[in-house]
């Protein structure tokens, strides 16, 4: 099933879509108004998501007649009362397919009714679109966008490098982009393909490999089995990378061929596990979401305005809408709900160490050390409920990582092979360069500069930096050929489910 759809780590995608969508999109520029190419990749995208359901398509096209009408009508009367019907309506539509049936199943438990769930398939990316299109509504109301073309609105939605798992684009971002003359340049096609190759040896490469040793051992606690101490630590390190590297490959991906095609889009993933303080974590994980979430909920809900308690139940609320958006189930929200306590730990840390006149720990090497071990282990923490499907198997696991483990470990994993993927890997976050930092010469997205902005010094052990040049040209070959070579087995970004 999964070798059938056209994931960006399937044959049918690298050989056939994207050489068809690029050369199309290519020679249309050249021989027909801007907006015929605009509208060849719209097509283009459509054809990408109506390959994983058609059926789908339907919803993805009302949505975008909807809410394309309904800025049209806000950014000429900017009423309250259009916002919020359009608004309701992405709502209403994002409740019905992603948590109808998380709440019949929560009524059900709490009832003791016997009702059964509705059998609906989530729509992918049905988050991503949902959130781009309320951010252009609300901005369309705050008079921040003018009229646009609807093929420039429909490519802004379904630009498919990044329509199914992010990042979460801003009308502010790209449509200006879509409104220049497209050429293919060179460089753009050397420094975006290059990217792409990055991103998916990390996905295939790395992510999928290390991800044989934390399934198991999540599996295992789920199904009520004893897991070791051990096992227990090696799983949740081995998810935690699996996660790092299969994200930041996507999104490695997305923007290397968003530069093919002349766009740059944002930054959304900045080494996170180098962060020295939670506030830092979510300025680096997910970056797009986080300034969704900051600038369409937390700051409306009153942000910081309002005094120390409404501003730490503003972070609780927004953590936890955050978690829930990441899927349909309440260890979700548990693990949001742990990063919102995190959140107003670390303000209230700040404020305090404010008051007393101390320095920031991160301001010395020692500290900054200090800094990035707890900040990662309180990462660690909160990924077991985001990984574990059940309540008790996310007991099992912190049971176990504090030395309560189960008495019968579970024939799960070989710890030797286990630590000889998750030490290296290990070594990479922490002591490599970035994506962004190989590419920084070529300002490969948006904000990448100012994401790096009041930061610490990178504690690379090595300074790599990408040119044009034949002998990264032909390292890179090598690194796609081994790439290809293990594309027989195909899995999905695992921010696909969400």
């Amino acid at each position: 099933m999964l070798a059938a759809r056209m994931l960006f780590n399937s044959y049918v995608f690298l050989l056939v879509f994207l050489p068809l969508c690029l050369g199309g999109y290519v020679l249309l520029t050249r021989a027909a108004p801007r907006r015929v190419a605009l509208g060849w990749l719209v097509a283009a995208s459509l054809v990408y998501y109506g390959w994983f359901e058609p059926r789908y398509l339907a919803l993805l096209g009302g949505s975008l007649v909807v809410n394309f009408a309904l800025g049209v009508r806000l950014a000429r009367f900017r009423r309250k009362r259009v916002l919020a019907l359009g608004v309701a309506l992405n709502l209403l539509a994002l409740a019905y397919f992603k948590y109808a049936g998380l709440l019949v199943r929560t009524a059900a438990e709490l009832s003791g009714a016997d009702w059964s769930p509705p059998r609906i398939l989530l729509p992918i990316g049905i988050s991503f679109f949902t959130f781009q299109q309320i951010a252009y509504l609300v901005d369309a109301h705050r008079a921040k966008t003018h009229e646009y073309h609807p093929v420039d609105y429909s490519l802004f939605v379904t630009f498919f490098p990044q329509l199914i798992a992010g990042p979460i684009v801003h009308h502010g971002d790209v449509l200006p982009q879509f409104e220049r003359p497209y050429r293919l340049q060179a460089r753009d096609l050397a420094v975006g393909a290059s990217i792409f190759a990055v991103g998916l040896a990390k996905k295939v490469l790395l992510a999928d490999e290390v991800a044989r040793y934390a399934t198991p051992v999540f599996q295992a606690a789920d199904a009520g089995l004893g897991v070791t101490t051990l096992e227990a630590w090696l799983g949740t390190l081995a998810y935690a990378l699996q996660l790092y590297f299969d994200f930041s490959g996507y999104s490695d991906m997305a923007i290397g061929l968003g530069r093919v095609f002349g766009v740059r889009l944002p930054l959304n993933f900045d080494s996170p596990y180098k962060a020295v303080s939670v506030v830092d974590f979510w300025r680096r994980w997910h970056m797009t979401l986080s300034r969704f979430l900051r600038d369409y909920l937390y700051i409306p809900l009153g942000g910081n305005r309002r005094g120390k308690v409404r501003r730490y139940l503003n972070l609780l609320l927004t953590m936890f809408l955050g978690g829930l958006w990441h899927g349909a189930g309440w260890n979700f929200a548990l693990w949001g709900l742990l990063h919102g306590g995190y959140l107003c730990l670390n303000h209230a840390w700040s404020a305090l160490r404010l008051r007393w006149g101390w320095a920031p720990a991160a301001s010395s090497r020692p500290g900054r050390v200090l800094a990035v071990g707890l900040t990662f282990l309180a990462a660690l923490v909160a990924w077991v409920p985001f990984r574990a499907e059940t309540f008790a198997g996310t007991g099992r696991i912190l049971a176990a990582l504090v030395g309560c483990g189960g008495p019968v470990p579970a024939p799960s994993i070989e710890p030797l092979k286990a630590l000889g993927w998750v030490l290296p890997l290990l070594g990479v976050v922490w002591l490599l360069p970035n994506t962004q930092e190989l590419f920084a010469a070529e300002s490969p997205a948006l904000d990448a500069e100012a994401g790096h902005r009041d930061r610490p010094p990178s504690w690379s052990l090595v300074r790599i930096v990408w040119r044009p040049s034949l002998p990264w040209a032909l390292g890179l070959a090598v690194l796609a050929w081994a790439t290809l070579l293990q594309l027989a087995t195909v899995s999905e970004f695992l921010y696909y489910q969400f």
